[in-house]
């Protein structure tokens, strides 16, 4: 992991590394970043984040993205982590109730990603598919979600969607999985803006 950001660190639009201390404020930072430079606040988007837990990121790009075109969908399977997380988390921990919306454009989907990406992929194909930007948000901290959730929307991956991990910098988790999804599918993703020492990543595809 470290080989790989002193190999990236270099001309982003926003990296703090090294930093001494984890702040989870930043992310909001990270996410500032990317809506002035890409100009998301005004453009259609389709936004699906996979690890909502009680929806603070979500309702953050929905309340500052004001496309009325936007669509927002928020994967999670709200009982808890299916398998432990690394030596911190045990199967079950982050549990949440499923957030209250107030805006018709977004929406969650209960479940495993597993259990209910595939479903929803059939049902939304054509909004996949679309001219709107793709903003995937990876926030399901484990290997086996963020692989399964990557390989099953890659068809739909167009050249300048943006894709964020939120704990990037987890060796044998999200990295893992960015690393595989990105050799396994020939895909190319740069990395545009990071946080955290890279806990909270963004890129977009090239």
């Amino acid at each position: 992991m470290i080989v790989w950001i002193y190999k990236n660190k270099k001309g982003l639009l926003l990296n703090d590394f090294f930093s001494i201390k984890r702040d989870y404020t930043k992310r909001y930072k990270l996410y500032e970043t990317l809506l002035q430079h890409y100009q998301l606040k005004q453009e259609a988007v389709t936004y699906l984040e996979f690890g909502v837990a009680h929806g603070a990121s979500f309702r953050w790009w929905m309340q500052e993205n004001t496309n009325s075109s936007s669509s927002f969908f928020g994967f999670d399977t709200f009982e808890g982590l299916p398998e432990n997380w690394g030596g911190f988390y045990a199967k079950g921990d982050m549990k949440a109730d499923v957030p209250q919306l107030n805006d018709t454009r977004g929406m969650f989907i209960k479940g495993l990603f597993q259990d209910t990406l595939n479903k929803f992929i059939e049902e939304k194909k054509e909004l996949l598919s679309s001219a709107n930007r793709r903003m995937i948000h990876m926030d399901a901290d484990l290997y086996s979600a963020t692989i399964f959730a990557l390989s099953q929307l890659y068809p739909f991956l167009k050249k300048d969607d943006i894709i964020l991990f939120d704990e990037f910098n987890v060796p044998l988790h999200e990295f893992k999985a960015f690393q595989e999804f990105t050799a396994s599918f020939y895909v190319k993703l740069k990395p545009v803006a990071a946080v955290n020492n890279f806990y909270q990543t963004a890129f977009v595809v090239v």
